[in-house]
């Protein structure tokens, strides 16, 4: 009994490694094009550094993808994962919110980080260059509330 039911459960994992999600990757790499945040603000290099190390993976429209990304039921919850941040915050579309929003998203982007709400704990895991230090947290809101003064100022 209990070989056959070892046997189903490797059947169902081999079947399923042949549905795979799609993938967000843009033909345009990360930090490209117009409405991305980088064109209306250029970061100077340690927030883009912090930016492309632990936000731009669920955060934009191009992601770079791990070797287990390729292993499902993992690359779905990757997919899922991706596609809801990308809901709440598209660096890549940026510039193609309102204003009223973008300020809203600048002000929710330094509250997380500096709460340590973001980059969720789950992907400092298996990304170490994603986990922030207090003074790249600092940073990256010093940043955040540059862009908002800026914007404010136009």
């Amino acid at each position: 009994m209990k070989r056959k039911l070892l046997a189903v459960l490797v059947a169902i994992l081999l079947v399923i490694q042949v549905f795979r999600p799609d993938r967000n990757v843009s033909a345009a790499a990360a930090f490209a094009g117009r409405d991305d945040i980088t064109a209306l603000a250029p970061p100077p290099p340690e927030v883009r550094k912090i930016l492309e190390a632990a936000c731009y993976d669920c955060h934009s429209n191009h992601t770079e993808y791990p070797w287990y990304s390729n292993v499902q039921p993992v690359g779905w919850w990757l997919a899922q994962h991706v596609h809801d941040g990308k809901k709440q915050l598209n660096f890549s579309e940026f510039n193609a919110y309102s204003m009223k929003r973008k300020m809203k998203k600048l002000e929710d982007l330094c509250d997380e980080v500096r709460e340590g709400t973001m980059p969720y704990k789950s992907y400092g895991w298996m990304h170490r260059g994603a986990r922030l230090s207090e003074s790249e947290r600092s940073a990256l809101c010093a940043w955040s509330e540059a862009v908002q003064e800026q914007l404010a100022g136009k």
